[in-house]
Protein backbone atom coordinates (compact mmCIF):
# COMPACT_ATOMS: atom_id res chain seq x y z
CA UNK A 1 0.00 0.00 0.00
CA UNK A 2 1.72 2.87 -1.06
CA UNK A 3 1.59 6.28 0.68
CA UNK A 4 0.54 9.90 -0.30
CA UNK A 5 3.98 12.34 0.66
CA UNK A 6 1.51 15.41 1.55
CA UNK A 7 3.90 18.82 -0.36
CA UNK A 8 0.81 20.90 0.73
CA UNK A 9 0.74 20.26 4.95
CA UNK A 10 4.54 20.32 4.79
CA UNK A 11 5.14 22.96 3.07
CA UNK A 12 2.59 24.97 5.51
CA UNK A 13 4.67 23.67 8.37
CA UNK A 14 7.80 24.54 6.85
CA UNK A 15 6.24 28.60 6.37
CA UNK A 16 5.06 28.68 9.98
CA UNK A 17 8.33 27.90 11.25
CA UNK A 18 9.94 30.47 8.78
CA UNK A 19 7.33 33.22 10.26
CA UNK A 20 8.58 32.61 13.57
CA UNK A 21 12.51 32.75 12.11
CA UNK A 22 11.51 35.99 10.53
CA UNK A 23 9.79 37.62 13.20
CA UNK A 24 12.56 36.90 15.72
CA UNK A 25 15.28 37.73 13.06
CA UNK A 26 13.11 41.39 12.93
CA UNK A 27 12.74 41.74 16.45
CA UNK A 28 16.65 41.43 17.01
CA UNK A 29 18.07 43.17 13.97
CA UNK A 30 14.96 45.96 14.11
CA UNK A 31 15.22 45.60 9.90
CA UNK A 32 12.37 43.83 7.63
CA UNK A 33 14.04 41.21 5.64
CA UNK A 34 13.65 41.50 2.17
CA UNK A 35 13.00 39.94 -1.37
CA UNK A 36 13.00 41.70 -4.45
CA UNK A 37 11.35 39.68 -7.35
CA UNK A 38 11.91 40.47 -11.13
CA UNK A 39 9.52 39.71 -14.01
CA UNK A 40 10.08 40.46 -17.56
CA UNK A 41 7.52 40.04 -19.99
CA UNK A 42 3.76 39.17 -19.39
CA UNK A 43 4.28 34.80 -19.53
CA UNK A 44 1.04 34.25 -17.60
CA UNK A 45 2.50 30.94 -16.07
CA UNK A 46 5.02 33.39 -14.62
CA UNK A 47 2.94 35.80 -13.61
CA UNK A 48 1.13 33.20 -11.61
CA UNK A 49 4.39 32.62 -9.74
CA UNK A 50 5.43 35.90 -9.14
CA UNK A 51 2.18 36.60 -7.50
CA UNK A 52 2.57 33.16 -5.26
CA UNK A 53 5.51 33.98 -4.13
CA UNK A 54 4.75 37.59 -2.89
CA UNK A 55 1.51 35.86 -0.96
CA UNK A 56 3.85 33.44 0.23
CA UNK A 57 6.39 36.51 1.14
CA UNK A 58 3.16 38.41 3.19
CA UNK A 59 2.09 35.13 4.78
CA UNK A 60 5.58 34.77 6.66
CA UNK A 61 6.38 38.42 7.11
CA UNK A 62 9.29 39.11 4.29
CA UNK A 63 8.60 42.38 2.86
CA UNK A 64 8.77 42.09 -1.00
CA UNK A 65 9.47 44.59 -3.63
CA UNK A 66 8.19 43.50 -7.35
CA UNK A 67 9.86 45.02 -10.25
CA UNK A 68 7.96 44.34 -13.64
CA UNK A 69 9.59 45.22 -16.82
CA UNK A 70 8.34 45.17 -20.31
CA UNK A 71 9.23 42.13 -22.84
CA UNK A 72 11.30 44.41 -24.72
CA UNK A 73 13.90 45.52 -21.78
CA UNK A 74 17.40 45.58 -23.03
CA UNK A 75 19.55 43.55 -21.34
CA UNK A 76 21.53 46.31 -20.24
CA UNK A 77 18.63 47.72 -18.13
CA UNK A 78 18.12 44.50 -16.25
CA UNK A 79 21.46 44.18 -15.47
CA UNK A 80 21.45 47.87 -14.55
CA UNK A 81 18.60 47.00 -11.98
CA UNK A 82 20.33 43.77 -10.68
CA UNK A 83 23.24 45.18 -9.45
CA UNK A 84 21.66 48.29 -7.75
CA UNK A 85 19.49 45.79 -6.02
CA UNK A 86 22.78 43.48 -5.21
CA UNK A 87 24.06 46.68 -2.81
CA UNK A 88 20.78 47.44 -1.43
CA UNK A 89 20.80 46.92 2.12
CA UNK A 90 17.02 46.51 2.41
CA UNK A 91 17.05 43.45 -0.16
CA UNK A 92 18.46 40.20 1.51
CA UNK A 93 17.12 38.04 -1.51
CA UNK A 94 16.92 38.64 -5.41
CA UNK A 95 15.00 36.45 -7.53
CA UNK A 96 14.37 36.68 -11.37
CA UNK A 97 11.66 35.04 -12.39
CA UNK A 98 12.34 32.04 -14.93
CA UNK A 99 11.93 31.94 -18.03
CA UNK A 100 13.19 35.34 -19.63
CA UNK A 101 12.60 36.56 -22.99
CA UNK A 102 15.05 34.81 -25.62
CA UNK A 103 16.52 38.12 -26.15
CA UNK A 104 18.02 38.23 -23.18
CA UNK A 105 21.12 36.40 -21.80
CA UNK A 106 20.15 34.47 -18.71
CA UNK A 107 23.10 33.27 -17.35
CA UNK A 108 24.80 36.92 -17.53
CA UNK A 109 21.59 37.90 -15.59
CA UNK A 110 21.66 35.21 -12.85
CA UNK A 111 25.61 35.15 -12.77
CA UNK A 112 25.08 39.14 -11.21
CA UNK A 113 23.28 38.43 -8.14
CA UNK A 114 25.29 38.25 -5.19
CA UNK A 115 26.15 34.29 -4.18
CA UNK A 116 24.81 35.86 -0.79
CA UNK A 117 21.42 36.99 -2.02
CA UNK A 118 20.74 33.69 -4.96
CA UNK A 119 17.77 32.83 -2.55
CA UNK A 120 17.35 30.59 -6.02
CA UNK A 121 20.57 28.33 -5.46
CA UNK A 122 21.10 29.00 -8.92
CA UNK A 123 24.53 30.96 -8.98
CA UNK A 124 28.03 29.03 -10.17
CA UNK A 125 29.37 29.59 -6.90
CA UNK A 126 26.26 28.11 -5.01
CA UNK A 127 26.56 25.28 -7.27
CA UNK A 128 29.88 24.54 -6.72
CA UNK A 129 29.53 24.68 -2.82
CA UNK A 130 26.67 21.90 -3.16
CA UNK A 131 28.75 19.36 -5.63
CA UNK A 132 31.50 19.60 -2.64
CA UNK A 133 28.73 18.87 0.10
CA UNK A 134 29.67 22.80 1.54
CA UNK A 135 27.32 25.06 3.34
CA UNK A 136 25.08 27.07 0.37
CA UNK A 137 21.99 28.36 -0.93
CA UNK A 138 20.24 25.39 -2.46
CA UNK A 139 18.23 25.31 -5.46
CA UNK A 140 14.26 25.49 -3.39
CA UNK A 141 12.55 22.66 -5.50
CA UNK A 142 15.14 20.30 -4.69
CA UNK A 143 16.08 21.16 -1.27
CA UNK A 144 12.08 20.89 -0.59
CA UNK A 145 12.22 17.02 -2.46
CA UNK A 146 15.08 16.63 0.31
CA UNK A 147 12.82 17.82 3.26
CA UNK A 148 9.90 15.54 1.47
CA UNK A 149 12.14 12.58 2.10
CA UNK A 150 12.76 14.08 5.88
CA UNK A 151 9.58 14.02 6.71
CA UNK A 152 8.57 10.40 5.84
CA UNK A 153 11.74 9.22 7.58
CA UNK A 154 13.10 7.89 4.11
CA UNK A 155 16.81 7.00 4.34
CA UNK A 156 18.77 7.19 1.05
CA UNK A 157 21.86 5.79 2.22
CA UNK A 158 22.54 3.12 -0.28
CA UNK A 159 19.67 3.43 -2.18
CA UNK A 160 19.76 2.99 -5.99
CA UNK A 161 18.45 6.98 -7.09
CA UNK A 162 16.96 8.11 -10.51
CA UNK A 163 16.73 11.51 -11.88
CA UNK A 164 15.40 11.53 -14.88
CA UNK A 165 15.97 14.91 -16.30
CA UNK A 166 19.36 17.00 -16.07
CA UNK A 167 18.04 21.02 -16.18
CA UNK A 168 20.04 23.31 -13.63
CA UNK A 169 17.48 24.27 -11.72
CA UNK A 170 15.88 20.61 -10.68
CA UNK A 171 17.72 17.83 -12.53
CA UNK A 172 21.53 18.13 -11.52
CA UNK A 173 20.98 19.97 -7.68
CA UNK A 174 18.63 16.97 -7.22
CA UNK A 175 21.39 14.41 -8.06
CA UNK A 176 24.12 16.13 -6.14
CA UNK A 177 21.85 16.60 -2.83
CA UNK A 178 21.20 12.53 -3.14
CA UNK A 179 24.68 11.81 -3.87
CA UNK A 180 25.63 13.98 -0.97
CA UNK A 181 22.86 11.76 1.29
CA UNK A 182 24.85 8.73 0.62
CA UNK A 183 22.63 7.51 -2.52
CA UNK A 184 24.33 6.03 -5.46
CA UNK A 185 22.62 8.47 -8.06
CA UNK A 186 22.10 8.26 -11.83
CA UNK A 187 21.14 11.29 -13.82
CA UNK A 188 19.18 10.55 -17.16
CA UNK A 189 18.15 12.78 -20.04
CA UNK A 190 17.35 12.09 -23.51
CA UNK A 191 19.97 10.52 -24.60
CA UNK A 192 20.17 7.87 -22.09
CA UNK A 193 20.07 4.32 -23.65
CA UNK A 194 17.61 2.03 -21.86
CA UNK A 195 16.00 4.47 -20.03
CA UNK A 196 13.05 2.26 -19.26
CA UNK A 197 15.57 -0.83 -17.64
CA UNK A 198 17.38 2.15 -15.57
CA UNK A 199 14.64 3.59 -13.92
CA UNK A 200 12.84 0.09 -13.09
CA UNK A 201 16.20 -0.33 -11.04
CA UNK A 202 15.60 2.67 -9.07
CA UNK A 203 14.48 2.40 -5.16
CA UNK A 204 14.54 6.10 -5.64
CA UNK A 205 12.81 7.87 -8.48
CA UNK A 206 12.62 11.41 -9.18
CA UNK A 207 10.63 12.49 -12.29
CA UNK A 208 11.70 16.41 -13.13
CA UNK A 209 11.46 16.39 -17.52
CA UNK A 210 8.43 17.96 -18.47
CA UNK A 211 6.09 15.06 -20.14
CA UNK A 212 2.98 14.45 -19.07
CA UNK A 213 2.45 10.60 -17.67
CA UNK A 214 5.91 10.05 -19.36
CA UNK A 215 6.72 7.51 -16.26
CA UNK A 216 4.29 4.45 -16.54
CA UNK A 217 4.21 0.99 -14.32
CA UNK A 218 6.63 -0.89 -15.89
CA UNK A 219 9.81 1.93 -15.47
CA UNK A 220 8.90 1.63 -11.30
CA UNK A 221 10.38 -0.96 -9.60
CA UNK A 222 7.52 -2.49 -6.48
CA UNK A 223 8.66 -0.69 -3.45
CA UNK A 224 9.78 2.79 -4.69
CA UNK A 225 9.81 5.95 -3.98
CA UNK A 226 8.71 7.95 -6.51
CA UNK A 227 8.92 11.95 -6.53
CA UNK A 228 6.90 13.80 -9.53
CA UNK A 229 8.27 17.10 -10.12
CA UNK A 230 6.30 17.80 -13.43
CA UNK A 231 3.30 20.11 -13.78
CA UNK A 232 1.74 19.16 -17.18
CA UNK A 233 -1.35 19.18 -19.08
CA UNK A 234 -3.00 15.75 -19.73
CA UNK A 235 -4.87 15.08 -23.56
CA UNK A 236 -8.13 16.51 -21.73
CA UNK A 237 -6.42 19.29 -20.25
CA UNK A 238 -6.39 18.03 -17.11
CA UNK A 239 -3.14 19.14 -14.85
CA UNK A 240 -0.92 16.45 -14.25
CA UNK A 241 2.72 15.28 -13.86
CA UNK A 242 5.31 13.64 -15.10
CA UNK A 243 4.55 10.17 -13.46
CA UNK A 244 1.27 8.17 -14.79
CA UNK A 245 -0.24 8.32 -11.53
CA UNK A 246 -3.38 5.98 -11.16
CA UNK A 247 -1.22 3.17 -13.12
CA UNK A 248 2.20 4.34 -11.11
CA UNK A 249 0.99 4.30 -7.54
CA UNK A 250 -0.23 1.13 -6.71
CA UNK A 251 3.63 -0.17 -7.10
CA UNK A 252 5.46 2.58 -4.89
CA UNK A 253 5.91 2.58 -0.81
CA UNK A 254 5.65 6.14 -1.01
CA UNK A 255 4.72 8.83 -3.85
CA UNK A 256 3.72 12.61 -4.32
CA UNK A 257 0.53 13.75 -6.10
CA UNK A 258 0.32 16.96 -8.38
CA UNK A 259 -1.27 19.02 -7.59
CA UNK A 260 -0.15 18.74 -3.80
CA UNK A 261 2.94 17.76 -3.58
CA UNK A 262 6.69 19.34 -4.59
CA UNK A 263 4.77 22.25 -6.19
CA UNK A 264 4.16 24.03 -2.78
CA UNK A 265 7.52 22.75 -1.33
CA UNK A 266 9.60 25.01 -3.81
CA UNK A 267 7.71 28.34 -2.25
CA UNK A 268 8.29 27.19 1.01
CA UNK A 269 11.97 26.84 0.24
CA UNK A 270 12.20 30.12 -1.30
CA UNK A 271 11.05 31.40 1.66
CA UNK A 272 12.96 29.69 4.26
CA UNK A 273 16.26 30.65 1.83
CA UNK A 274 15.49 34.17 1.86
CA UNK A 275 15.24 33.90 5.84
CA UNK A 276 18.99 32.14 5.90
CA UNK A 277 20.15 35.15 3.25
CA UNK A 278 19.42 37.70 6.17
CA UNK A 279 20.17 35.57 8.90
CA UNK A 280 23.94 34.63 7.50
CA UNK A 281 24.83 38.15 6.60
Amino acid sequence: MYKLIDGKKLAQEIRAEVKQKVAEYSRNSGREIGLAVVLVGEDPASKVYVRNKIKACEEVGIKSFAYYLDKDTAQARVEELIRSLSVDNKIDGILVQLPLPPHLDEKKILEIIPDKKDVDGFSASNTGKLSKNEPCLVACTPNGIMKMFESENISLTGKNAVVIGRSNIVGKPMAMLLTNANATVTLCHSKTANLKEVCARADVLVAAIGKPKFVTADMVKEGAVVIDVGMDRDENGKLCGDVDFENVKEKCSYITPVPGGVGPMTIAMLMYNTYLSAARS
